[in-house]
């Protein structure tokens, strides 16, 4: 990947802006009275970004940033394809925790737009 000014990759700083997103993220949650459970949780079928306990429901989070809505809102980003990899890590999550199919769980998005945080509950 291509170099910028600072000699990072573009891919790293990427990696970087996500991760502090997340991390904004995580703390609005925890604002809220979430528990969180896991953060970055993957297996080869994919990534979760945020795993968290509100109340009895496990919550599936996706964390999306975008500087403007020029390219699509950061809420569209988190399209079928994204939506059913999410779903399939985490029944992977329930199974691994002897978790039951019947575990209430809900999937979010928390969406950046800028600095503007959207927080979709049930957003699949």
């Amino acid at each position: 990947m291509t170099n910028n000014k600072s000699g990072k990759s573009l891919s790293a700083n990427k990696r970087q802006t996500g991760t502090s997103y997340e991390i904004k993220a995580e703390e609005y949650l925890l604002q809220k009275g979430y528990k969180i459970l896991e953060r970055n949780f993957r297996n080869r079928g994919g990534e979760i970004d945020i795993i968290a306990k509100e109340k009895e429901y496990f919550c599936f989070i996706e964390v999306k940033y975008r500087t403007t809505n020029e390219f699509g809102s950061p809420l569209e980003a988190v399209d079928y394809r994204k939506q059913n990899q999410i779903r399939k890590v985490a029944l992977y999550y329930l199974m691994k925790n002897k978790l039951s199919e019947w575990t209430p769980c809900r999937f979010d998005v928390i969406a950046f737009e800028g600095e503007k945080l959207t927080h979709v509950e049930n957003a699949f």
